[in-house]
């Protein structure tokens, strides 16, 4: 699903005009990057949260140059969702059994 498919979805739920969907959700969007920018965590209630993450510093290879680097510590982005979240999708996904039917 694309953040186009998302605009289309909300606009057609809602009756709000898409161009209104689309300036929310961008603007949801650029308030989220701004506040985990800042080192700031988002919390969602029953959806999730989006957390600022510290990558501890760590020895790392260069393999082409044969070399051994210093990565060094960093903040990444992540998202935990909300247990509620978590157990709809773990209740509603399903796993796509192989294929074990014989071949020609």
């Amino acid at each position: 699903m694309t953040k186009a498919d998302i605009i289309n979805e909300i606009s057609e739920k809602t009756g709000v005009e898409k161009l209104a969907v689309q300036a929310t959700v961008e603007s949801f969007m650029k308030v989220v990057k701004n506040h985990m920018a800042e080192g700031k965590n988002i919390y969602l209630r029953g959806f999730g949260t989006f957390l600022v993450k510290k990558r501890a510093e760590k020895t790392g290879r260069n393999i082409s140059k044969n070399e051994t680097i210093i990565i060094p510590a960093h903040f990444i982005p992540a998202f935990k969702p909300a247990k509620t979240f978590a157990e709809k999708v773990k209740k509603n996904v399903k796993i796509a059994e192989p294929d074990t039917s014989p071949e020609d």
